[in-house]
C-alpha cells in the first residue's frame, strides 16, 4: 500500500495531473491428476501494478511487474513522456468522486476471503485432489481432473482520495472422463464446481458427474430439422444472456456494435423477464464492490419486467454517448423465476416436449444483429423425460426473436456461477440437423 500511494505521488511530481494506481496479487496452487494418479503440480506468485496517467488532456494505461521503488521511478518517468505524446482527448478523466466506492476499507467487506487457505499444505491439496477421482469405472478409458485454490488481492487509489481494496480467495475442483462404446466410439464430458470458502466446495462425486454425463452421451441419434422447444441448461444457459450484457456495455454501444443501441426504458423482451445485478450479496461468488475505475457498485435492474434499464457506461464512454455514466459491467448477473418452475424437472413437466441443450460446439453470434448460429449437443425429450442423446445439430435465429418466445425460467442456477442462469426454456426454436 505504501508502494502504491508513493507511485501516485510520484507520478503527480513527474507532471500527471490525475493518476490511478491498482496493486494486485495473486498466488495459485494446482493438483492435477490423469488415470487416478497425480499428474502435475504448480504454485504461481504474480504481483503487478497498473497505473493510469491523465496528462494534460490525454491519457495512458501501463503496467509493471517489477515492483521495487527504483525501476518503478523510472518506469513512470518513462511513461509520463509517453503519454504527453498522444492526442488529447478531453473525455478522458477519473470518475467523480462522489461516485467512487467508500466501504471497501478492508477488502473483506463481502466475506469473500476464507482463512482456511492458510491452513492447506501440500499434502492436504494432494488428498483432495485424488478424493474427488472416479478411476477406474467400466468404460472409462480417461479421467482428467485437477483441484486449485488461489487468493486475489487488489488495491486501487486515485489522487481524489479513491482508496478501496477487495480481498477472495477461491477453491475449485474439476473433472474431464472419456469413455468407450461397445463399438470404439468415444465421448467426453465433465464437471466442476467453485466456491469463495473451502467448505462449500463440491469434492464429493464431481468426477463421477463427470463420468455420468460422458456416459449419458454414448448412441446418439438423429432429429428431424423443425421448431422444437429449446430447453436450456443451467450449465450453459449463460449463452444466450451474455450476448444482452455485451450489446448493454458502453463500447458495443458507442461503436454502433450492439442490436440493442437505442434500447434504455424500451420493452423489447416480455414482461416476464427480469435480469438483476447483485453485486454487494455477501459471500457470493463474483461479487465486488467497485469496478475497475473504483465506482462504487449498486444492485440494480437491468432488465425489469422486459424493459430494458441501464447500459454499462464507464467515465470515458458515457461522456462519448453524453450520458450519466454508470458502472462498467454487470457482476454478479440473476435472471429471475418465471412460470412457477423452480427446477429443471418443473420445466421439462410444464413444457412436455423439446430438446435439452446441455451443451455448446462452435457456433458464432453477431452483436450488431443479435443473430446466432450455434451447434448443440443434448438430449431429446418427450412427455418431460429424456429419450436419446441428440449432437450435431445447430440452433439459429436472432436474440430478440428468442427471448420473446421465453416460456419458463427455473430456480436452478448454479451459485458458482458469476451468472445466476437457471434452466431456461423457449418456444418453436430452429433447430437444423
Amino acid at each position: 500500500m505504501a508502494l502504491a500511494r508513493h507511485c501516485l505521488a510520484y507520478a503527480q511530481e513527474r507532471g500527471a495531473q490525475k493518476v490511478r494506481i491498482t496493486l494486485t496479487k495473486s498466488l495459485l496452487n494446482l493438483v492435477g491428476v490423469l488415470n487416478g494418479e497425480v499428474d502435475k503440480t504448480a504454485h504461481a506468485l504474480d504481483r503487478s501494478l497498473q497505473l493510469q496517467l491523465f496528462v494534460q488532456e490525454r491519457f495512458g494505461s501501463f503496467s509493471s511487474n517489477r515492483l521495487d521503488k527504483a525501476n518503478l521511478e523510472a518506469f513512470i518517468r518513462e511513461a509520463v513522456e509517453t503519454v504527453k505524446m498522444l492526442e488529447a482527448d478531453a473525455c478522458r478523466d477519473l470518475p467523480a468522486r462522489e461516485r467512487v466506492a467508500k466501504d471497501a476499507v478492508t477488502g473483506q467487506e463481502l466475506g469473500l476471503y476464507d482463512a482456511e487457505y492458510e491452513t492447506l499444505t501440500a499434502e492436504k491439496r494432494r488428498e483432495m485432489a485424488l478424493r474427488s477421482m472416479a478411476w477406474p469405472q467400466e468404460g472409462l478409458i480417461a479421467e482428467e481432473g485437477e483441484y486449485s485454490d488461489s487468493v486475489f488481492d487488489s488495491y486501487t487509489i486515485d489522487s481524489q482520495g479513491l482508496e478501496a481494496r477487495h480481498t477472495e480467495t477461491s477453491f475449485e475442483i474439476g473433472y474431464e472422463s472419456t469413455v468407450e462404446d461397445a463399438e470404439g466410439n468415444h465421448f467426453s464430458s465433465y464437471w466442476w464446481d467453485a466456491s469463495p470458502r473451502l467448505k462449500n466446495l463440491g469434492l464429493e462425486g464431481c468426477a463421477a458427474r463427470a463420468y455420468k454425463r460422458a456416459m449419458e452421451q454414448i448412441g446418439p441419434k438423429s432429429v428431424p430439422s423443425g421448431q422444437y422447444t429449446l430447453i436450456l441448461d443451467s450449465e450453459c444457459a449463460s449463452k444466450v444472456v451474455t450476448p444482452l450484457l455485451n450489446a448493454l456495455g458502453g463500447y458495443s454501444l458507442q461503436q454502433k456494435n450492439s442490436f440493442l443501441a437505442d434500447s434504455l426504458d424500451k420493452q423489447l423482451f416480455p414482461e416476464g423477464l427480469t435480469i438483476l445485478d447483485m453485486p454487494r450479496t455477501k459471500g457470493d461468488t463474483g461479487c465486488r464492490l467497485f469496478d475497475s475505475e473504483g465506482v462504487a457498485t449498486r444492485e440494480m435492474p437491468i432488465i425489469e419486467k422486459g424493459v430494458v434499464k441501464t447500459y454499462f457506461l464507464n467515465t470515458y464512454i458515457s461522456r462519448k454517448m453524453e450520458m450519466e455514466p454508470t458502472i462498467e459491467d454487470a457482476t454478479r448477473v440473476r435472471v429471475m423465476p418465471l412460470g412457477g418452475c423452480k427446477t429443471q424437472q418443473d420445466v421439462l413437466d410444464k413444457v412436455k416436449d423439446g430438446i435439452l441443450v446441455t451443451g455448446f460446439n462452435g457456433g458464432n453470434s453477431n452483436p450488431a444483429t443479435g443473430n446466432f448460429s450455434y451447434g448443440i449437443e443434448g438430449f431429446l425429450i418427450k412427455d418431460g423425460k429424456r429419450v436419446h442423446p441428440v449432437r450435431e445439430m445447430l440452433i439459429t435465429g436472432s436474440f430478440l426473436t428468442l427471448w420473446s418466445q421465453l416460456v419458463a425460467v427455473a430456480d436452478d442456477a448454479r451459485p458458482c456461477l458469476s451468472k445466476l442462469v437457471p434452466t431456461l426454456a423457449f418456444k418453436n426454436v430452429d433447430f437444423s440437423a
